[in-house]
């Protein structure tokens, strides 16, 4: 199977390195016009591949849709930040490519979003926090993972909560609200917790992440799975259940 890669940002760099030792000269190359060792476009690629894994930036979205849906070629999409008109398009084209999106491909994290489903109905009366710890130097925040967790939780409440985002001044917390709360510095790789509050107790699922190798291990095990499936929009959930 034949893999390449569109971004050539930290994670762009070690995906491509590990791709380098697992595939040989199956791996064909990375697409990112702002770097001199990466091809401009994906129409330079040496050969057409089977699978292109995407950890690049939302104003890539256009081109690698358009060359994936002419050369029907599977995508996993591993951005975040894009916006709901992106989405739209992301749908529309998953009609007739397989397409993967992923928020984060960590095995870990997708457990997290799964445990959700079992214990948020359970406990839907506490309030419920969510908070985010990322390097400085990421763009979205929330960050997609929080987002997809915020879905999850909603998705398994009788009742639809709204999301708060940071809090400042003198305002009481409303029943009816899940908090978010983003945090950047340094080179925090990710962390996310959720917190359920109660009377006199509270219960705190937390996942870290020490190695952006978690993401590389599992955008790679997602991109073989994904290479001869049907057109459709997978997620992790897809690959690991």
């Amino acid at each position: 199977m034949k893999i390449a890669v569109c971004g050539y940002g930290a994670m762009g760099k070690l995906l491509s390195e590990t791709l380098k030792l697992k595939l040989g000269e199956d791996f064909i190359g990375v697409v990112d016009r702002n770097s001199e060792h990466c091809f401009e476009n994906f129409n330079l690629l040496p050969e057409k591949p089977d699978v292109i894994i995407d950890f690049s930036h939302v104003d890539n979205l256009k081109e690698l849709l358009k060359y994936s849906l002419q050369n029907k070629i599977s995508v996993l999409i591993a951005t975040t930040g894009y916006s709901s008109e992106d989405i739209n398009e992301i749908k529309r084209v998953s009609k007739e490519i397989p397409i993967l999106m992923a928020t984060n491909t960590s095995l870990g994290i997708n457990l997290l979003n799964e445990i959700m489903a079992h214990i948020v109905p359970v406990l839907e009366e506490w309030d419920i926090e969510i908070i985010e710890k990322h390097h400085n130097k990421k763009m979205d925040s929330p960050s997609g993972t929080a987002k997809t967790l915020l879905e999850k939780i909603n998705e398994s409440l009788n009742q639809k909560k709204k999301y708060s985002y940071g809090r400042v001044g003198m305002e009481k917390r409303e029943k009816d609200e899940i908090g978010v709360h983003s945090i950047r510095g340094g080179t925090i790789v990710g962390e996310h917790s959720v917190i359920f509050a109660g009377e006199d107790e509270i219960i705190e699922i937390k996942h870290e992440a020490h190695s952006k190798k978690i993401f590389i291990n599992g955008a790679i095990k997602g991109a073989i799975w994904l290479a001869h499936k049907k057109p459709g929009l997978y997620t992790m959930k897809d690959l690991l259940f």
